[in-house]
């Protein structure tokens, strides 16, 4: 394989922490753009999350900001406020610059269409001028592709080539047109390469070099078979030649904690290095327990004139080329990836950028700093919970807002005031893969009866007279493993008040790798803190996409509006990453 160990001139060489990009942030394009201050600039798929494509820029490879979302306007992509199923929308953007515009092409796809339906496929191109504002990113243009990974590239004679994958399931393999950029009018399809043999060609690039053309594809899936190819040709439409030392890079059929390596691009720092991006899985051989799902890393690349790039192993440390001293002078909305959450809403605030909903939200379920309650986030309670109607499709829409998981180890919490009224009224935290893989500790209004220890006073009665009780409940909803039985408990009588809201502190804590504990205490007596339970992070290690941690507010098949709730003092610190 095409494989090497750490560059050999360890002199010289730094020390490289993985991932760059933790958590949810699959399917990475970089570019390094010199006359931007010398930065370099990362795209990430976002599937159903939104705002979509994060983009964080880096001036050192080591500290990486979020500067916005390419897909932050409702109206850009208003599709995917209907898409169905965990691994819909939003699937691996390719980031490029060209003549000092940036470009994003992407692929919104409704992944429970059959692939014979071709127009589960909704390829689109955006544009900036300067991608620090996000407001710059234009309104998408739509590009007749079938299939999806598309990326463009920019020929000598002012060509320009759109690559992507076609769908594998009805013919696997590598196709390319050339594409009118102010249009979206594509040429004719060329197939111009299968790959090796492997599952599900895709995640294509092309990049020329000393006079060949190189054609860089994923292969395998993208779970522990998952790898990466390149092949050549001297003509831009093949036949193009596989590199006979493939796959370039990969971990499977290894005992790495970095597991499922694929979807590489590579670019050039401004000593002329190479480095290649790739999305990884922190879960080793057993491939059982990753709630941050699919995660960008880097690692160097040698790529001598006339031959194959060769990767270094992809590992949590490694030795690489020269980095440049630590720089956190980039502009830009977002919080660095690293950096803790300490928000208040107060008045005039607004939602911070790294903040994601799911599907495009419902504006009037979210207000910061309303009149009635300042320095605090109303949500308004949907009739939908969190796995909507059946673990897939929501189109009314979820009230819930999150932020990725970042830190194998954390500490997550928010102050709630909440008033239920009516049965099955619910609001609390969340750690949320997608619909069918999450686990929630919620406040929720039930019938007394549902504890034989209840201890708290009711607060209300229903429609049948019997008397409804505030409680606790920690309930995961999962295909594997087995979720845990709903667990019940009920708020202490001395944390309530008569006639008053509920005034408590919920916190998530990732106390190790396998397990997520869930507490509560009032708002102003840390000291009572209690652990309610635990919910298992196998249960939300799936698919495509990675854990966020947030808040949720639902009448559980209720009225639409019926409740609402008030979470402060919103906090997010890192304890610690496991790399190996």
């Amino acid at each position: 394989m095409g494989i090497i160990s750490p560059p050999a001139n360890s002199s010289a060489n730094s020390t490289l922490l993985n991932p760059i990009l933790p958590g949810f942030h699959p399917d990475p394009s970089c570019i390094f753009v010199s006359e931007w201050n010398n930065t370099f600039f990362c795209a990430s798929s976002s599937f159903e999350a939104f705002p979509g494509v994060p983009i964080h820029a880096s001036r050192d490879l080591q500290n990486w900001k979020l500067i916005g979302n390419a897909l932050n306007r409702p109206e850009q992509i208003p599709d995917l406020a209907i898409t169905n199923k965990s691994t819909s929308g939003i699937w691996a953007p390719t980031l490029r610059l060209h003549n000092g515009t940036f470009y994003i092409t992407t692929t919104l796809v409704f992944d429970d269409q059959p692939q014979t339906n071709l127009s589960r496929w909704y390829n689109i191109l955006l544009s900036s001028d300067n991608p620090y504002d996000e407001s710059s990113w234009t309104d998408p243009i739509h590009f007749e592709f079938v299939g999806y990974d598309t990326s463009l590239f920019w020929d000598a004679d002012g060509t320009v080539y759109v690559t992507g994958s076609h769908p594998y399931n009805l013919q696997p393999g590598i196709n390319q047109a050339s594409i009118t950029l102010s249009t979206g009018a594509v040429g004719a399809i060329t197939n111009v390469w299968n790959g090796t043999g492997g599952l599900a060609p895709e995640g294509s690039h092309v990049y020329f070099k000393d006079d060949w053309y190189y054609l860089m594809i994923a292969e395998g899936g993208t779970g522990l078979n998952h790898e990466v190819d390149i092949a050549r040709s001297r003509d831009i439409n093949g036949p193009y030649e596989s590199n006979p030392a493939n796959p370039i890079v990969t971990n499977a059929n290894t005992s790495a904690y970095f597991q499922t390596v694929g979807h590489a691009d590579l670019f050039q720092d401004a000593n002329g290095n190479w480095w290649g991006c790739a999305l990884s899985t922190r879960s080793g051989p057993e491939y059982i327990v990753y709630p941050m799902g699919r995660e960008t890393v880097l690692t160097p690349v040698t790529w001598a004139s006339g031959d194959f790039p060769i990767f270094t192993n992809v590992s949590g440390t490694e030795s690489s080329w020269p980095l440049s001293p630590s720089d956190l002078s980039i502009p830009g909305s977002g919080p660095f990836i690293n950096a803790p959450d300490a928000y208040t809403f107060p008045p005039g605030s607004t939602i911070p950028t790294h903040f994601s909903f799911w599907r495009l939200p419902n504006s009037q379920n979210y207000a910061i700093s309303p009149a009635e309650r300042p320095n605090s986030l109303r949500l308004t309670g949907s009739t939908l919970n969190l796995t909507g109607y059946d673990g897939n499709y929501a189109a009314t829409g979820q009230t819930f807002i999150g932020r990725r998981q970042v830190d194998s180890f954390f500490t997550y919490s928010v102050s709630l005031s909440f008033a239920p009224t009516a049965a099955e009224d619910e609001a609390g935290v969340s750690v949320f893969l997608v619909q069918s893989h999450h686990i929630d500790l919620g406040v929720v209004l039930l019938p007394s009866s549902s504890s034989s220890t209840s201890t708290a006073t009711s607060s209300n009665s229903n429609t049948n007279g019997t008397a409804l009780t505030p409680y606790f409940r920690l309930r995961t909803t999962s295909s594997i493993p087995v979720p845990s039985p709903i667990q019940l408990t009920p708020v202490p009588a001395s944390w309530t008040q008569p006639n008053a809201p509920l005034e408590l502190r919920l916190q998530i804590e990732a106390c190790n790798l396998t397990h997520y504990a869930f507490s509560a205490a009032p708002v102003d007596a840390a000291h009572e803190m209690l652990t309610l339970g635990y919910g298992e992070a196998a249960a939300v290690s799936y698919g495509f996409t990675g854990t966020l941690v947030g808040v949720y507010a639902t009448t559980n098949g209720g009225e639409e509006g019926g409740v609402e709730a008030y979470v402060g003092d919103w906090r997010y610190e890192g304890m610690g990453q496991v790399r190996d």
